[in-house]
C-alpha cells in the first residue's frame, strides 16, 4: 500500500550516533551475603583506595582523569564533584578528601551512557520559543527524540532547526558534547513527587540530554509527546506527555518546561495514566484540560480533567475500521487545531503487526466526534523503510503545521528519523 502522491517523503535523515556520551551515575555491585568476608561495602572500599593516592600519584591518575574525559563533556569536574557529594555519607563514609580526591571518588562513582548508541526514533516536532531574527515564512522549532542506548533504556533528546516556505525542514548541526544536567526532587527528599532537571541554559539545546533519573524510570523515558500549551490566561508553557518504564512496569508522566532551560516531571494519576500514548491538547476544551489516550490498548480515547495530572474515564473517540489498523488505533502525537477542526496524526497497526501513520479530524467544540479519517495510511513501511530493529513499523510523536503544510517527523523501524511533507487541503480532501 503505497503513500499518497501528496506525500512529500524528504531525504532528510537523523541517524543514532554512539559517539554521544553523557555522564550517569554507577553505583558498583555488593558482594552476595554468603561470599562477603570484608567489613565494609564495596563502594567503601573503592572510596578508601583512592583516599590512599597522595603526591604525585594522586596528580597523575587526576590529570589522566581530566585528560581524558574533560574533552568530552562540557561539565565534568562539576559532574564529578557532585557525585561525590552525592555518595558521601550515603553510599560511602564521611572523609577528609582534597579535592582532587573528591572528584577521583566521584568519578569513580560515575560512567559513560551512549544515549543514542541503538536507535534515534520517534520524533515529536513544536514551534521554538524563540522566533526571533527569522525570515518571513520560516518557523524555528525544537524536535524531541527517543534515544536508546545500553540495555534498551532511552533517553530524550533534542535538536532544533527551521522549517521555510512549503515546510522543508532545515535541522540544525547538534554539538558534539552533551552536558550533564543537575537533577533535584521536587519535595526536597525523594522522586516520587517528581524531578526537576536543570541545565544549564547557555548552551544549544541538542547539549541538553534527559536521561532516567527516578525508579520509575530507570529502564526508560519513552515516546515524549510535545505540546505547545496555551492557556486562558494567554500564557504559554510545553507540556510532552511519555511513557516511564521501571523494568516492571509502566506509567505516564508530564515534563513541562518554560524554555527548553529546565524542566519538571511529575507522575499523572488515575486509571488512565497506567496505559500508553497520552498526548495533550494544545488548550483546553470547554475549560477542562483534554487528552488522546489509548488505555485500553485498542482505539483511541478522549478524556478531559479538571486537573493536568489525574487522569480517568473517557469516550471512545476512534475505533479501528480499515484493515490496516485493525489491530489498534492511537494518536501519533498531540492534536492541531487548524480551521477545519482538531487534526490528529494518527498511527494503526495492521497485519504482520506494520504499523502505518494516518490522519483523522475530529470536532472542534466537541473533539469525542470523528468528522472524517484517512482510509489508508499517509507513510505505511514499504521498500527500503522496512528493516531495522523492529522492521515494518513507521511512527511519529507529534507534528507541526506550517502555514497550510503538515510537518510530519517520523521513525523508520525504530532505528532512525526521517520527514514527510503534507498539504493540509490535499490531505483533507482525501479523508472521508
Amino acid at each position: 500500500m503505497s503513500s499518497p502522491a501528496f506525500v512529500t517523503r524528504l531525504s532528510l535523515q537523523l541517524h543514532p550516533d554512539p559517539a554521544r556520551v553523557v555522564i550517569r551515575p554507577y553505583v558498583p555491585a555488593d558482594d552476595p551475603p554468603e561470599f562477603s568476608t570484608q567489613p565494609h561495602s564495596r563502594a567503601q572500599r573503592i572510596a578508601d583506595r583512592v583516599l590512599t593516592l597522595e603526591g604525585a600519584a594522586l596528580e597523575d591518575e587526576f590529570t589522566r582523569l581530566m585528560a581524558e574525559f574533560a574533552t568530552r563533556h562540557q561539565n565534568a569536574a562539576c559532574a564529578f564533584l557532585r557525585r561525590f557529594h552525592e555518595v558521601e555519607g550515603q553510599l560511602i563514609q564521611a572523609a577528609g578528601a582534597s579535592h582532587e580526591q573528591s572528584l577521583l571518588i566521584g568519578a569513580y562513582f560515575c560512567h559513560e551512557y551512549s544515549y543514542e548508541a541503538a536507535a534515534l526514533f520517534n520524533p515529536s516536532i513544536v514551534p521554538h520559543p524563540d522566533q526571533s531574527g527569522l525570515p518571513p515564512d520560516t518557523i524555528r522549532f525544537v524536535m524531541s527524540l527517543r534515544g536508546v542506548g545500553e540495555g534498551h533504556v532511552s533517553s530524550i533528546a533534542f535538536r532544533t532547526g527551521t522549517c521555510g516556505p512549503g515546510g522543508a525542514p532545515i535541522v540544525d548541526p547538534p554539538v558534539a558534547r552533551s552536558i550533564v544536567p543537575r537533577v533535584e526532587f521536587l519535595d526536597g527528599q525523594s522522586p516520587d513527587a517528581g524531578v526537576r532537571i536543570l541545565c544549564d541554559g547557555t548552551h544549544p539545546l541538542s547539549e541538553c540530554v534527559i536521561v532516567p533519573s527516578t525508579p520509575s524510570q530507570r529502564h526508560g523515558i519513552e515516546d515524549l509527546r510535545l505540546v505547545r500549551f496555551v492557556d486562558d490566561d494567554g500564557s504559554s508553557t510545553y507540556l510532552g506527555t511519555y511513557t516511564a518504564y521501571s523494568g516492571q512496569a509502566i506509567r505516564q508522566e508530564v515534563l513541562r518546561t518554560v524554555d527548553f532551560r529546565d524542566f519538571e516531571l511529575r507522575p499523572l494519576t488515575g486509571s488512565a495514566a497506567s496505559g500508553k500514548g497520552m498526548a495533550l491538547f494544545p488548550r483546553r476544551v470547554g475549560g477542562r484540560y483534554a487528552m488522546l489516550s489509548r488505555h485500553d490498548h485498542e482505539n483511541l480515547w478522549f478524556l478531559t480533567s479538571d486537573s493536568l495530572h489525574q487522569w480517568s474515564g473517557g469516550v471512545r473517540a476512534v475505533a479501528p475500521r480499515w484493515p490496516w489498523e485493525f489491530v489498534q488505533v492511537g494518536n501519533c502525537g498531540s492534536p492541531i487545531e487548524i480551521e477545519e477542526g482538531w487534526l490528529v496524526v494518527t498511527h494503526g497497526v495492521g497485519v504482520m503487526r506494520n504499523y502505518g501513520i494516518g490522519a483523522c479530524l475530529l470536532d472542534r467544540d466537541d473533539p469525542s466526534k470523528l468528522l472524517a479519517r484517512m482510509s489508508r495510511p499517509l507513510v505505511r513501511a514499504d521498500g527500503g523503510e522496512r528493516e531495522g530493529y523492529v522492521p515494518n513499523v513507521t511512527y511519529s510523536c507529534g507534528a507541526m503545521v506550517h502555514g497550510r503544510v503538515l510537518v510530519l517527523p517520523y521513525a523508520i523501524a525504530d532505528s532512525f528519523t526521517t520527514f514527510a511533507t503534507v498539504p493540509l487541503d490535499a490531505l483533507l480532501a482525501e479523508m472521508s
